[in-house]
């Protein structure tokens, strides 16, 4: 039988193509059935992992956020400004105070306000800083405790908040700063009981002085929680309300009351309103006076311990506010006397920057310039009328300038801090924003500050200077006095012509 090929192999391809079509549709099926069931499988697997995964998200600890770090230029800022509150006690403070005294006590002067600035500088490191500036248990309004005395945990690492929220600056600069503050204070004091205290004396009375007068009034003042933890226990003061910035109650109406004090329990000096004792040299005290005014803005600008506007408004005010009331007190002088003097006018500036101390972040330029004229007026009062009126031999006018300043600063603080009147206000740090304000509420806080001042460091000084009294005695002798306290008592001359 012949077989025909072409037929078979026509029937070979028929089979071979439909069977290629039934075998192709099978695989995509079959691929299709695979890729079904990959996804489902897929999809259960993610379903079931994700509660895992949630649960393994909750059970991690939140990642901390990193602590903040001191900023270059805030600290650079800081490192400046607490070189110019030492150089406004030494030599600044030294040279007013020594021009004002007669040629024979020039010395003595001298060697007092750079004594106390060195034994304060140890003390502040040793206990001062902890006694300030940390937590007091239950007498936290009133001082704080020992956790930091020897500057335990301080070191060059550890932080120190500032007025803004996760802003911080190295706390050993904090401390360093502070310590200056600390140091004039104490040295101030010795204006008001100048030329007739002994030496050994006047430093049992700075040792106890900045121990029992300035770190209660610091803390008290000072002394709260920060703005990331400001609702934690604060100072006696600070929790009144009153506004402080840079030490117009714990600075100068704290050194005023202990010169006054002094001033009161030492007496007169001999010849006191029987022959002239005039200031030797007009010359130092000016130039004392122009390293304050410098200083200073170390003292109220770096108070604000960040290099931004606050500090900047700082600035600025203490330029205006002591421009103003240098002029204020010349001219009342000129009026009332007849004749402009130099003494009046570095004088005047004095008064201007005790003045705008408490109120130099919180009040306008021309809220500094009001506040100005104001001291320069009621300082020149201060060391003529009061001073006649209390009937005391306050040598270099101390409580005239600083008492009286320092009263005129706080108070009008209150007043011209109104963000009404050109001022900032308060800020809330609960609502993060600037409160309503209320002129009487802030200026009876004020008050607060000034009579807890006065009161404390009055009787604190008072005590203090009779039981030294009692125990080695204060004044030196007449005969030393009349020699001068240069040779009576450090062998020296400040002059030999």
């Amino acid at each position: 039988m012949k077989t025909n090929f072409s037929e078979v192999s026509a029937k070979t391809n028929a089979r071979d193509s439909v069977g290629y079509v039934v075998a192709k549709k099978v695989l995509l099926a079959i691929s299709l059935l695979a890729m079904l069931c990959g996804m489902s499988v897929s999809a259960f697997a993610d379903e079931a992992a994700a509660p895992a995964a949630a649960t393994a998200t909750a059970a991690a600890p939140a990642a901390a956020a990193p602590a903040p770090v001191p900023n270059k230029g805030d600290t650079a800022f800081m490192l400046i400004s607490t070189v110019l509150v030492i150089l406004m006690t030494i030599p600044g403070l030294a040279l007013f105070y020594g021009g004002l005294v007669r040629t024979k006590n020039m010395l003595s002067m001298l060697t007092q306000v750079f004594v106390i600035f060195c034994v304060i500088a140890i003390l502040w490191v040793t206990y001062g800083y902890s006694l300030a500036f940390s937590a007091g248990g239950s007498l936290n309004s009133i001082i704080g405790g020992f956790s930091k005395a020897f500057l335990a945990g301080v070191t060059p690492d550890s932080a120190a908040e500032t007025f803004s929220k996760g802003v911080v600056i190295p706390e050993m600069l904090f401390m360093v700063f502070q310590l200056t503050f600390a140091a004039i204070t104490v040295a101030l004091t010795v204006g008001g009981f100048a030329e007739r205290m002994k030496f050994s004396a006047l430093l049992v009375f700075a040792v106890l002085w900045f121990t029992f007068s300035y770190l209660p009034m610091a803390h008290m003042v000072w002394f709260w929680g920060g703005p990331s933890a400001f609702a934690d226990p604060a100072g006696f003061i600070f929790g009144k309300g009153a506004l402080d910035f840079a030490g117009g109650t714990v600075v100068h109406i704290n050194a005023a009351m202990g010169a006054l004090m002094g001033a009161i329990v030492l007496g007169k000096r001999i010849g006191y309103g029987k022959e002239a004792l005039p200031p030797h040299s007009l010359t130092m005290t000016m130039i004392g006076a122009a390293l304050l005014w410098v200083g200073w803005f170390g003292f109220n600008a770096g108070s604000n311990l960040e290099a931004n506007g606050t500090a900047v408004l700082a600035m600025v005010n203490t330029v205006v506010a002591t421009a103003a009331a240098a002029l204020s007190w010349m001219f009342i002088e000129w009026l009332l006397r007849g004749k402009p003097s130099l003494l009046g006018v570095a004088s005047g500036a004095v008064a201007g920057l005790v003045a705008i101390t408490p109120a130099c972040g919180f009040v306008g330029p021309m809220g500094a310039i009001v506040l100005g004229l104001a001291a320069g007026v009621l300082c020149f009062w201060g060391v003529t009328g009061l001073k006649k009126m209390l009937g005391v031999d306050d040598s270099l006018d101390v409580f005239g300038v600083h008492g009286v300043g320092g009263i005129v600063g706080a108070i009008g603080t209150g007043i011209l801090a109104a963000p009404s009147l050109g001022g900032t206000g308060v800020f809330d740090y609960a609502t993060g924003k600037v409160a309503e304000y209320s002129i009487a509420g802030q200026v009876t806080s004020q008050a607060w500050g000034v009579g807890t001042t006065i009161l404390w460091s009055g009787v604190v000084s008072f005590v203090l200077f009779k039981l030294i009294d009692m125990v080695m005695g204060l004044r030196v002798t007449e005969e030393a006095e009349r020699e001068g306290l240069d040779t009576s008592t450090h062998g020296e001359r400040a002059y030999n012509m």
